[in-house]
């Protein structure tokens, strides 16, 4: 049986390679479509990224399920289960923005056991196993110290319709605007989990996100000594309905601020 170590090394080694093709075409991007909406967007190097992680697994573990944003899903019997982001941050990507990432999680019987996540265009590929810590380049990080908002810099993100969601989620932003030292929208879920994990960011909320955005992030997270619940403090649902992260100690803080009762709408998400 293959160990942690073998599928984190394979795992490593194809986003760095899916990492390269992302790179090839930075800065060239012409080919783009719209998907949920105008702003929502999907190039030719997503599709590329997407097939040649999909072809890499399916070569290497054909029995395994896989999922990925793109389109491709492959059920099967297997406790093993792929969650793929080819290209989180496409819009970044295509305005020339070097914040982008391939993040790749793999579930054993519906738990996460390890995630990658890799920024190609500065070089820096973040990693976990379930219970054997969490690294940046090989490098172990763990997550801030602060433990009062006022001490923090959160990260977040919006969503691309413009609903009661939308409206509310600025609300929640001015909110926690007027306790923090500040928030950052940058647009790649998967690395804002990986700054928390680090220490970069103090703590993360959104909603409206998919497996894919925050499965590998959200082990790094754990792995580096933080914590990942829903806004209720409830297991984080799988769908990226809803995630809140933080070093741990200024959870309960956010909690309070997400659970006011003019925010209960958000529980309709599934």
């Amino acid at each position: 049986m293959i160990t942690n170590a073998e599928l984190i090394e394979f795992t490593k080694s194809i986003s760095i390679k899916a990492g390269e093709i992302l790179n090839n075409s930075f800065g060239k991007i012409h080919d783009i479509k719209d998907k949920s909406s105008a702003i929502d967007l999907c190039t030719n190097a997503d599709i590329e990224s997407e097939k040649f992680i999909t072809e890499s697994i399916l070569k290497k573990f054909p029995d395994h399920s896989i999922i990925a944003e793109e389109g491709y899903e492959k059920q099967t019997k297997s406790d093993f289960k792929w969650v793929i982001d080819p290209l989180d941050g496409t819009t970044n990507y295509v305005h020339n923005l070097p914040i982008f990432s391939v993040s790749i999680g793999l579930q054993y019987k519906e738990e996460t056991i390890l995630g990658v996540v890799y920024n190609p265009a500065v070089n820096k590929l973040f990693h976990a196993i379930k219970n054997e810590g969490a690294f940046m380049n090989d490098d172990k990080i763990s997550v801030s110290s602060s433990n009062t908002l006022s001490d923090c810099v959160l990260a977040t993100g919006f969503p691309y319709i413009h609903d009661e969601y939308y409206d509310a989620s600025f609300s929640i932003f001015k909110d926690f605007y007027d306790k923090t030292q500040g928030l950052r929208r940058f647009g790649v879920a998967s690395l804002d989990l990986c700054f928390v994990a680090m220490g970069r960011f103090d703590g993360f909320y959104e909603f409206n996100l998919k497996p894919w955005d925050i499965c590998a992030g959200s082990i790094i997270v754990k792995e580096a000594g933080g914590l990942c619940t829903d806004w209720n403090n409830e297991p984080a649902p799988f769908s990226g309905s809803r995630i809140l992260c933080s070093n741990t100690a200024i959870h309960k803080q956010m909690i309070d601020i997400l659970n006011q009762r003019e925010y209960n709408l958000f529980y309709d998400l599934k």
